[in-house]
């Protein structure tokens, strides 16, 4: 995927990170670890939490059908289980559309200058 080759550079990510990479709370990350079973991050002795960029993916996955599309968990954990080739390429498809209308948005206030 284009998202883990650009932007998920590191091997390991902490819970603040992956709630920082998407405006969430670290209690949401620990919630939506428990609910789906694509999310297995390594832990140390101590408990912390390590995520690695595909765990980072799956909630890229998972954050696109709950937040952006809409679906209940159960309904999002279906989605996964049904047809998960289709639902990444419709979040990278959505996630380049926001590039380009960032784009789009930053040029038309160029041209207004």
């Amino acid at each position: 995927m284009t998202r883990s080759s650009k932007n998920l550079d590191k091997m390991y990510y902490t819970i603040g990170e992956v709630a920082g990479m998407f405006g969430m709370n670290t209690s949401n990350i620990r919630f939506w670890e428990k609910e789906f079973d694509i999310i297995k991050p390594r832990r140390t002795k101590k408990g912390d939490r390590y995520f690695t960029a595909r765990d980072v993916e799956n909630f890229h996955l998972i954050y696109h059908l709950v937040r952006e599309r809409g679906y209940t968990l159960n309904g999002a954990r279906e989605k996964l289980k049904q047809d998960r080739v289709a639902t990444e390429k419709t979040s990278e498809i959505s996630a380049r559309l926001k590039k380009v209308r960032g784009f789009l948005l930053e040029l038309g206030e160029q041209l207004d200058q």
